[in-house]
């Protein structure tokens, strides 16, 4: 990508490490590629409010979400920043690390259709 990055602060080294990564490495590497691009300086700068979304268990006792809940979210998610592309090279089927017919069976049975269809 042409930056050069010198320097990982340890509060986001530490997050990095401390999070489950419930996707696959994928979620990762999509993570520090946006986090490169968006670094203004030889500092990378991630997005670390984003590693907090529903992955421990919350200590005020707030309703957990079931598994299908979870992944509903994340596949809305991701459809949402591929702008609804569910195959090819920059697809929401690559980023999830599954086959595209495989995306569609999940979209099919958890009920999401993209918007205005």
């Amino acid at each position: 990508m042409n930056r050069t990055i010198d320097t990982i602060p340890s509060e986001t080294m530490d997050a990095l490490v401390r999070h489950s990564w419930p996707g696959n490495i994928r979620e990762l590497q999509n993570l520090v590629e946006r986090s490169v691009i968006l670094s203004l300086g030889p500092v990378l700068e991630v997005p670390l409010a984003g590693l907090h979304s529903g992955n421990a268990p919350s200590p005020d006792g707030a309703k957990r979400r079931t598994l299908e809940e979870a992944e509903r979210e994340h596949i809305l998610a991701t459809l949402k920043e591929t702008k609804w592309r569910v195959s090819g090279a920059r697809g929401a089927a690559e980023r999830l690390g599954i086959n595209r017919s495989t995306l569609q069976f999940r979209m099919k049975k958890l009920g999401i259709m993209r918007p205005g269809s």
